[in-house]
């Protein structure tokens, strides 16, 4: 694909979720299909006539087996986040149909313990999990998302702040 080609792609509405816990940490999965350190937060596309809160609570018990009832939802992005994948990424991901992500993103604080958290699910998108802090997270997230994801830290960070006992 060409660089014209690339750019004229729309982007794949998707939903992505903070979740913490009592410390203001948050859940972080390494991502099964990369041999490289790359970490993320649960992520996934919106299905048709799905509203956000549902594809995010959706993706959440699909990624990390946490059910909505072990959820708290603290709050979301006013608007979606975009990224663009890497140009070498677009032809390979979605059937080539997605420049990239827009990601409405929700901060979900987990009721109860880590043993709600399950990544053996029936398609299991992590090889294993920890809770980060979110600066930490930052470092580790592969680059073309890190933009996104200062951004939705800078955008929880009074929650996680308060979470933490910071404020």
């Amino acid at each position: 694909m060409t660089p014209g080609e690339v750019a004229a792609l729309p982007y794949r509405p998707c939903v992505g979720v903070m979740l913490a816990n009592t410390q203001g940490l948050v859940f972080a999965g390494q991502r099964l299909d990369s041999e490289f350190d790359a970490w993320q937060m649960p992520q996934g596309g919106i299905d048709p006539g799905e509203a956000p809160e549902a594809a995010a609570l959706r993706e959440l018990r699909e990624e990390t087996g946490v059910p909505a009832r072990a959820v708290e939802v603290l709050d979301r992005t006013a608007e979606a986040i975009p990224y663009d994948l890497p140009h070498d990424l677009v032809p390979r991901l979605w059937g080539g149909r997605f420049r990239g992500q827009s990601q409405i993103w929700f901060l979900m604080r987990l009721l109860g313990e880590d043993s709600f958290i399950d990544i053996r699910t029936e398609h299991p998108e992590f090889s294993r999990w920890c809770w980060m802090a979110p600066d930490t997270l930052l470092e580790r997230i592969v680059p073309f998302k890190r933009a996104t994801y200062a951004q939705v830290i800078a955008a929880f960070r009074p929650h996680l702040d308060r979470l933490a006992g910071r404020a």
